[in-house]
């Protein structure tokens, strides 16, 4: 608890971008750890997010608005996913997949994620947390893709080894999400 509580007193902005992984699910509770922490989370949502799991519960732990879309607006007249890009002190993408992990590593910007990710402000710090079958993760064009956003200073947590959802065993599963949140709000402190 000692970071959660050193990060309380310098209230920081954490975009947690949500991808559709089955461990999308955990990703709330991650929202839940991070907003007690006394940060203040907006989540951006893929649509291969949103088939896993609604924007309510995140909407509802964060008391903010959820970004489903490139195009959804609040009022003003900056584009949201810009507006969250310029003022984000964080980016934690949990869980993952190989296929945003690929859209970073190689500038693609499709969806409301993507472009936050390419307009981030330069001195947010990105954590990405995977979660995907073990063969994608130690595909040689994933794991090109690790070292492009490691070499551009991303932080990676994980994977986890167990039993995955496809019903092999092996390397892909989603960190702990209480470990992910001690490691993002590490980086804020």
């Amino acid at each position: 608890m000692f970071v959660y509580d050193r990060v309380m007193s310098i209230a920081k902005k954490i975009i947690l971008g949500v991808t559709g992984s089955i461990a999308a699910h955990k990703a709330v509770d991650l929202a839940s750890l991070l907003t007690k922490a006394q940060c203040e989370v907006r989540v951006v949502m893929t649509a291969e997010a949103q088939r896993f799991i609604t924007a309510l519960p995140f909407k509802t732990l964060t008391r903010n608005p959820v970004v489903t879309n490139l195009y959804d607006e609040d009022e003003g007249w900056k584009p949201t996913h810009i507006d969250l890009a310029d003022s984000a002190d964080l980016l934690v993408i949990a869980p993952a997949t190989a296929n945003v992990i690929g859209k970073l590593a190689n500038g693609l910007a499709d969806d409301a994620l993507a472009c936050m990710a390419l307009a981030l402000n330069p001195k947010a710090k990105i954590v990405i947390a995977p979660a995907m079958n073990g063969k994608m993760w130690l595909h040689p064009a994933t794991q090109l893709n690790v070292r492009t956003l490691k070499e551009r200073g991303a932080v990676f947590i994980g994977p986890d080894e167990g039993l995955l959802s496809c019903g092999y065993e092996g390397v892909g599963r989603l960190w702990p999400v209480d470990q992910i949140a001690a490691q993002a709000l590490g980086l804020l402190g």
